[in-house]
């Protein structure tokens, strides 16, 4: 399934089955995609009015930024279901001997390593979007200012959502240090954000 070229009636169909993809990862992508779209509405109805010339330069900046992270939240949908049908895959592999436990294991440790960066960058993504949902609320239309809240709002569900999934395949990881390195970017992150921890 390519989400991009997927109908949003079809796409809820699916996420509603009893198929484990597309799942909270995808979830939480398209959710943090529809909070960048929000905020780039926002811009584009800012933009070109005379009452906010003195701001457009900023806003016209905020939008660019904007759209490249609208096209990075979708393709991070795609990624996350591709990641785990390689975790998925990396379970099946055989395990009755000790040599296929040892390579199965490592294939594991691996795949949860690689579909733990999905939402880690999408974390990190949320991260540096939500200061600009900030300005923008400041500096935009009035007309459209609680778009830039619910923008928001989507942003940080997408944010925890992420967190979450991240923390999820840390569980299943065996390196330390790997993990204690994304959870103490995460915590920081949200702490000198000034957010609720998760």
């Amino acid at each position: 399934m390519t989400l991009g070229e997927t109908k949003i009636s079809e796409y809820l169909q699916e996420l509603a089955s009893a198929s484990s993809t597309p799942g909270g990862g995808s979830a939480a992508a398209l959710t943090a995609a529809q909070g960048t779209a929000l905020l780039a509405m926002v811009c584009r109805l800012t933009i070109g009015k005379k009452k906010f010339a003195d701001v457009e330069d900023e806003v016209r900046s905020i939008l660019a930024t904007l759209d490249n992270d609208l096209k990075i939240t979708q393709e991070l949908a795609d990624s996350d279901i591709r990641m785990f049908q390689t975790v998925m895959a990396a379970y099946k592999l055989p395990k009755e001997t000790e040599t296929e436990a040892e390579a199965r294991a490592g294939e594991i440790q691996s795949a949860l390593k690689t579909c733990s960066d999905v939402p880690f960058e999408l974390f990190k993504t949320c991260l540096f979007m939500l200061p600009l949902a900030d300005r923008l609320e400041q500096i935009c239309n009035p007309a459209v200012r609680s778009d830039v809240v619910v923008g928001r709002y989507l942003l940080l569900a997408a944010l925890y959502s992420a967190q979450a999934n991240v923390e999820i395949n840390l569980a299943g990881i065996t390196d330390d240090s790997f993990s204690a390195e994304k959870r103490e970017f995460m915590e920081v992150s949200i702490r000198e954000m000034k957010l609720h921890p998760l």
